[in-house]
């Protein structure tokens, strides 16, 4: 069984490297935050003090971060891993980042002779927790085939996608439909509200009918009760629908109702809401409409 390195073990990565310990695998550990490592450490990992240690000892790195500017760090930074990595190792990237950062990150992986995954997940930390998250590949065939057993220990619906950034265009585009759907239902269930109508039997009307959703199942029910402790961050999401935008310009391409979803986040992040779930888009909704 191959030796892993886990670089960034918050919110998401900490359940998935503890899922791979559970597993058997042997891993090694690294994180900005040296207090997110005790969990993993009293699992069973080791604890390395350096990006360019994990690169050194591990066959397979794992990166789980919150941004391009933070993956470029850990690969290029001082004490990176590319000052590090063998030859023949496995690079896996399952942050959500901009698609051209993992080229970039995939080019220079492959002058060093190490095969690059861009492997985003969706399903949130519940997911991560349950071992059934979603995961979007881009990169060889071969290299997916070597990483698939990995996957298969943190995630159920696993899809090789394409060529390296291809799993970065498919997060991006569920980040769209998710962004897009929670705005809908927000703006369906204030509507009601406003209407002087019960939210509670329109929502479950709905859910009988061709408007029915997973989003509107959860997060719908979320709103009701009031439950906005993420989750999935505001600001997280803020960020994803930034790259999806930033992405689109590049490809000369309009993306208006995902605009509007991001500058809604925008005004969530302003009044103070940006650690909150996403759902508290319902919250910006209702204050516009004054219920």
């Amino acid at each position: 069984m191959e030796k892993i390195g886990f670089i960034g073990l918050g919110t998401m990565g900490k359940p998935m490297a503890l899922n791979l310990l559970k597993a058997g695998y042997n891993l090694i550990v690294n994180d900005i935050h040296p207090s997110l490592l005790k969990e993993a450490i009293d699992a069973g990992a080791e604890r390395a003090e350096s990006a360019k240690e994990i690169a050194e000892r591990a066959d397979i790195i794992i990166t789980m971060l919150p941004d391009s500017p933070d993956v470029e760090a850990v690969v290029f930074g001082i004490n990176g891993l590319v000052e590090g990595i063998q030859k023949g190792s496995l690079f896996i990237d399952m942050s959500t980042i901009a698609p051209a950062t993992s080229q970039k990150v995939f080019r220079a992986m492959q002058e060093k002779g190490v095969e690059a995954l861009d492997a985003p997940v969706s399903g949130g930390e519940v997911g991560a927790q349950q071992a059934s998250l979603s995961i979007m590949v881009g990169g060889s065939a071969d290299a997916f085939k070597r990483a698939l057993p990995i996957f298969q220990v943190v995630g159920k619906n696993i899809v090789h996608i394409g060529p390296e950034g291809a799993g970065q265009v498919t997060k991006a585009c569920n980040q769209i439909v998710v962004g897009q759907t929670i705005q809908a239902v927000a703006e369906a269930m204030t509507f009601a509200k406003k209407s002087g109508v019960d939210v509670a039997k329109v929502r479950d009307a709905l859910l009988g009918g061709f408007a029915q959703s997973r989003i509107l199942d959860l997060h719908g029910n979320r709103i009701l009760e009031r439950n906005f402790e993420p989750g999935f961050r505001v600001e997280l999401h803020r960020k994803d629908l930034n790259i999806a935008l930033q992405t689109a310009r590049e490809l000369g391409l309009s993306l208006p109702v995902t605009a509007i979803v991001a500058e809604n986040m925008n005004a969530l992040i302003a009044m103070g809401y940006g650690q909150k779930d996403h759902s508290a888009l319902a919250l910006l909704s209702e204050k516009l409409a004054d219920v």
